[in-house]
């Protein structure tokens, strides 16, 4: 699922990690791992704990809310 991204593209462009945080926090990491089932990128930490990432949420639940 998770692709990391190669030297030469991390180096075109500096991504911020992606994860969804239950709170709506936004990760301040540079993000180093593509999802393809998200579309999302995501740093070494949340690239491997799936409970960060958009795909896992229930449909209509786009968190961060209550």
């Amino acid at each position: 699922m998770l692709q990391p991204a190669n030297q030469t593209e991390s180096r075109e462009r500096e991504r911020a990690c992606q994860a969804v945080s239950p709170m709506d926090d936004p990760c301040e990491s540079s993000a180093s791992f593509y999802c393809a089932k998200c579309g999302q990128w995501f740093c070494q930490v949340h690239a491997d704990d799936e409970s960060w990432h958009a795909c896992v949420l229930a449909p209509g639940d786009e968190g961060g809310e209550g």
